[in-house]
């Protein structure tokens, strides 16, 4: 089950991945667009929504890559039993805040949906539809911290730690700066 999720979330990643590219080839399109005096409303309504689409469905594939902001150099100077606790309180902290987080998304987009509401912008589209991202990426989210947190409550090293380390390993520092 744990390959499943991590595949799922590499593919969210890959998507999220994919709406940075969109991105770009949409503000070149712009670019050059109003360079040749060509109409390209509309467009920056679309980068925002990708750009909200790339930040939540990347979410759960950086927190498993440990890609996150952590509060290392203070784990790193405990004594493994006491990193332990740390980073279960931590991993409690994170569930809770995420389920939070999941099901206000859904609430608030499911109310989207219910009321019929339409983006205001220049691209008018029932908003749910970019707001869909926002719920796939909290609960993907919350599905990553919930597998890490029992994967060290099993007493096992969390998968985040294992990617920091075999980056160090290979002299990547790069996410420490």
């Amino acid at each position: 089950m744990r390959r499943g999720l991590g595949r799922i979330i590499d593919a969210a990643g890959a998507l999220g991945a994919a709406c940075v590219v969109a991105i770009f080839v949409l503000m070149i399109i712009a670019g050059v667009g109003r360079q040749l005096n060509l109409t390209v409303s509309g467009l920056n309504d679309i980068v925002a929504w990708f750009c909200a689409a790339a930040a939540f469905l990347a979410m759960a594939h950086a927190f498993r890559h440990g890609d996150f902001v952590r509060v290392t150099l203070l784990l790193e100077k405990l004594s493994p039993r006491v990193r332990r606790v740390f980073e279960t309180v931590g991993l409690v902290i994170a569930a809770v805040s995420v389920a939070y987080l999941a099901w206000s998304a859904t609430s608030f987009t499911w109310e989207s949906y219910e009321y019929a509401e339409m983006a205001t912008g220049l691209v008018v589209i029932p908003i749910w539809i970019p707001q869909a991202t926002f719920v796939v990426g909290s609960w993907l989210l919350l599905a990553a911290v919930l597998d890490e947190l029992v994967t060290v409550l099993q007493g096992g090293t969390p998968g985040y730690q294992r990617a920091i380390e075999e980056r160090h390993a290979a002299g990547d520092f790069s996410s420490d700066v």
